[in-house]
């Protein structure tokens, strides 16, 4: 295990593990975290994770670690990692099996106290409208050919059916379609899971939330985004259900046989991985872009939904319960990408895994409302718990590859949550903060007690003192959706 003493301090939030400090390593670690977030990352593995991962071919300048961070598959989450193109690797274990997994935010013109007596139905419309749970399916039922047009389009098959608004699409990432998306690279059995669960929540940390804006930091920000103090948002937390996870599957194992054609040496077989260039990882990026492009169309869908839900409550109540985009952002990812290293602009494939993308001011892939000011980062809190909305800066484009953080991060195992408070019990106290809950499972529920999280709060104090994120608004909870 990794010893503080091993480690360099560069500022009060950022400390490296240096090259030095493993024969194989091929380029330093980094780590954004204040003294005590840097404590409870010595806790588990995701430090020595994190200097595995920087033993792969093909790593530029270093690995990230965000302060968020904790033990993953392969790599921990909350970590950075880029590879040059064409012959560094691609790692499914760097991006995740919950490929994009990520956030949407919502804004509205909602007041609190207009929407406060309509809350509880609001909360069950959401539960009814929105499928949540383990395997659940969803309302809209794919054909293998409609499957495959969301795989190549994303968000675009969303908007051609109707389940979206053209204004969505340029507040997505990517517009909520990736190129390079190959249906042919996808298993059947990823196809067959995926069919029924477009549309759908899932279970575990996903959750829909609804908020009030608490706190107004960037007012010049908050106004693009159409955040109002005292008005709701909403929160839309998802990823590719059990599609993604079956193409991850699907790949850790085939990729088991690129390492040792490759003669790649890993540390940890978790790692496994192939050379971007190969056909093997070339098909592994073919297939993670489709299931990159059902996310945000799995997001699209639910916010499709979540606008029905609103009407279903609000119409003649309020007097407008519309809800608009601010914006939809992965944190489980790999993207080619270009950034400046060593003062020349390469061509990379950066690895986000519990890692949010904060490109900064000027980026053109922005709507034209952000890019002056750079793009929106959603940093979901953990139920009981703030949630933050930041903007990216030119900092991350030269520290972090335009990362920052992706939520609060885990402290405690899930089965140690479920054993230190009965769900039932957790749900009472959320309700006696005024904060409504809907959840299928209550042992689910316990999993996420937000005790087994670190503090959101200061998450965000270290991303925004390291200068790779600013702060625009402070999210409070006031209804959560649970599978």
């Amino acid at each position: 295990m990794i010893r503080k003493q091993d480690i360099k301090r560069i500022s009060d939030v950022k400390w490296e593990i240096p090259k030095s400090y493993r024969d194989d390593m091929r380029v330093p670690v980094q780590i954004f975290a204040d003294e005590r977030l840097l404590e409870a990352a010595l806790g588990d593995k995701s430090l020595t994770q994190a200097v595995n991962a920087s033993t792969l071919p093909g790593l530029v300048s270093h690995i990230i670690v965000m302060p968020d961070v904790h033990q993953g598959y392969g790599f921990p989450i909350g970590g950075v990692a880029a590879t040059k193109l064409p012959d560094g690797v691609i790692s499914p274990g760097g991006i995740g099996y919950d490929i994009n997994c990520g956030v949407r935010l919502l804004s509205s013109l909602i007041p609190l106290d207009a929407a406060e007596p309509f809350l509880d139905d609001l909360a069950t419309s959401l539960y009814a409208n929105c499928p949540s749970g383990v395997g659940v399916k969803g309302s809209v039922r794919l054909s293998l050919k409609q499957l495959e047009a969301v795989c190549r389009i994303g968000s675009e098959w969303a908007l051609k059916n109707g389940y979206a608004r053209a204004e969505d699409l340029p507040s997505t990432e990517e517009g909520g379609k990736v190129p390079g998306a190959d249906p042919s690279a996808v298993s059947e059995r990823a196809m067959a899971r995926g069919r029924p669960q477009l549309g759908t929540l899932g279970a575990g940390n996903h959750f829909i939330e609804i908020d009030v804006v608490e706190e107004i930091y960037h007012p010049e920000g908050a106004r693009a985004m159409g955040l109002l103090e005292g008005h709701l948002a909403l929160q839309i937390h998802c990823g590719s259900r059990g599609f993604g996870h079956q193409v991850c599957s699907d790949y850790v194992r085939e990729l088991q046989g690129a390492v040792r054609r490759y003669g790649i040496q890993l540390p940890d077989r978790e790692l496994v991985c192939a050379p971007l260039s190969s056909p093997e990882g070339k098909r592994y990026l073919a297939a993670m872009t489709c299931a990159a492009n059902y996310a945000f169309a799995n997001r699209q869908v639910l916010a499709h939904h979540a606008r029905r839900a609103f009407e279903q409550v609000l119409a003649g109540k309020t007097r407008d319960f519309d809800l608009h985009q601010v914006y939809d952002i992965a944190h489980n990812m790999g993207k080619i990408e270009e950034h400046v290293v060593d003062g020349q602009k390469i061509k990379v494939c950066v690895h986000r895994k519990g890692a949010t993308r904060a490109f900064g001011p000027g980026f053109p892939g922005l709507p034209e409302k952000y890019r002056a000011m750079g793009q929106p980062v959603l940093v979901p809190g953990s139920m009981g718990t703030a949630s933050w909305v930041l903007l990216g800066t030119e900092e991350s484009m030269t520290q972090s590859f335009g990362s920052s953080c992706h939520g609060a991060g885990r402290v405690m195992s899930r089965k140690r949550a479920k054993k230190s408070i009965r769900g039932d019990a957790l749900r009472s106290k959320l309700q006696a903060q005024g904060i409504r809950i809907r959840a299928r499972s209550m042992p689910g529920l316990a999993e996420e007690a937000p005790h087994a999280y670190k503090d959101v709060d200061a998450v965000v104090d270290v991303v925004v003192k390291a200068g790779i994120a600013k702060k625009v608004a402070k999210l409070r909870p006031l209804v959560v959706i649970k599978g």
